[in-house]
C-alpha cells in the first residue's frame, strides 16, 4: 500500500512539475510577444507619422501653389481695373455727372 502511495505522490509531484514548467513557459512567451507587439506599435507609429507629415508636406505645397496662382489671377484683374480706370475716368466722371444733373 505504501509504494502504491509514493507512486501517486510521485505521479502527483511530475504533474506540479509539469505545470509549473507550462506556467513559466507561458509567462516567457507572454514576455516575447508583448516586446513584438510594442515593437510593432512603435514602428507602426513611426510609419504612421512618416506618412502624415508627407500628406500634410504635400497639403501646405498644393495650398502654397494654389494661393500663388490667385494672388497672380487677383494681381492681374486688379492691373486690369486701374487700367481701365487709367484709360476711362474722365468718361465715367462725366456719366456720374449726367446721372446726378439728370434728376
Amino acid at each position: 500500500m505504501d509504494s502504491i502511495v509514493n507512486r501517486l505522490t510521485e505521479i502527483e509531484d511530475a504533474a506540479s512539475a509539469i505545470v509549473q514548467h507550462a506556467d513559466e513557459q507561458k509567462e516567457a512567451l507572454d514576455k516575447e510577444f508583448d516586446e513584438k507587439r510594442k515593437a510593432f506599435d512603435a514602428e507602426l507609429e513611426k510609419k504612421t507619422q512618416e506618412r502624415i507629415n508627407a500628406i500634410q508636406s504635400d497639403l501646405e505645397k498644393n495650398t502654397s501653389r494654389l494661393l500663388d496662382s490667385q494672388n497672380g489671377s487677383s494681381d492681374a484683374a486688379i492691373e486690369a481695373l486701374r487700367r481701365e480706370y487709367s484709360e476711362r475716368h474722365t468718361e465715367y466722371a462725366r456719366e456720374i455727372l449726367r446721372r446726378i444733373t439728370e434728376v
